[in-house]
């Protein structure tokens, strides 16, 4: 069975934007399409579907904790370009989901969630470190290691070797450790390793918490006692949640409707690579 390859688009396209040099014109449109080719032609999945986020709403997150994602500033050229992108994603034949108050990684999270409930598999690509919560058996993480042309993947395996924790645990250990990309301060005084070390040991911040009043140094328990009702909303920040987004059908990408997208938005190299790929 074929894969679903489920993308996140705005952390692939910022990180197209600030990979080309910046008199490149649309570099991020540029960029964040010639990746999601290569990722069609690479993984063969089943279908596509991309996440976006809706920059400039507030999301449930934002309303829960006002400093998430507080500090993020994006170049009005970047913001032009996300506004292009999930339109230009569609006429390629992709699927594409957005909604006030989410995030793209709620959608993604979504699909994978659904793929492997019907026995299938799912390919995740995305910078965000957050998504390794979705890694297991059936579900490989791809994350960019370098600009955007090499792709690290990311299994289960792959997750307890860089934190220590099992996916599962993932936003038990944003909670704990924190996540200043998003602006997600953690426990005061416990980093990577207490984080992984006290979830090894309890399985979970909830449990941990609980028993916080035996654990040493007295920092640790202290931390733990004093923010607990902090940490179990830091967690809550960092887990995904259950949107509805339609199952996308088996489907190939229309080249020559995207070549044609791609001619109007100015791009004439793209265009041209779209059609000799459609020939």
């Amino acid at each position: 069975m074929k894969p679903l390859l489920v993308i996140d688009g705005d952390s692939l396209a910022h990180r197209a934007y600030h990979a080309m040099p910046k008199s490149v014109r649309l570099g991020a449109v540029l960029g964040f399409t010639n990746m999601l080719l290569r990722l069609w032609q690479a993984e063969e999945p089943r279908a596509v579907l991309v996440g976006w986020d809706s920059i400039g709403e507030p999301t449930y997150r934002n309303e829960a904790f006002d400093a998430y994602q507080s500090g993020r500033v994006f170049d009005p050229e970047l913001l032009e370009q996300l506004d292009q992108l999930p339109e230009l994603v569609t006429t390629m034949g992709f699927a594409a989901a957005k909604g006030a108050g989410y995030e793209a990684d709620d959608f993604l999270g979504a699909a994978v969630a659904f793929e492997e409930a019907r026995g299938g598999t799912a390919v995740v690509a995305t910078s965000d470190r957050d998504m390794f919560q979705l890694a297991s058996e059936q579900t490989t993480i791809l994350q960019p290691v370098r600009g955007v042309s090499e792709l690290a993947r990311i299994g289960p395996a792959e997750v307890r070797e860089r934190y220590g924790v099992e996916p599962g645990q993932v936003p038990d250990f944003i909670a704990l450790r924190g996540d200043p990309s998003d602006g997600i301060p953690g426990a005061k005084g416990i980093g990577e390793k207490t984080a992984a070390e006290l979830l090894g040991r309890h399985g979970s911040l909830e449990t941990a918490i609980k028993g916080a009043v035996r654990e040493r140094p007295a920092r640790v328990s202290g931390a733990l006692m004093d923010q607990a009702d902090e940490l179990l909303m830091f967690k809550d920040l960092a887990t995904l949640r259950r949107v509805k987004v339609k199952r996308p059908k088996d489907s190939e990408t229309n080249y020559k409707r995207a070549a044609k997208a791609a001619a109007d938005a100015g791009m004439g190299a793209l265009a041209g690579r779209l059609e000799k790929t459609a020939g």
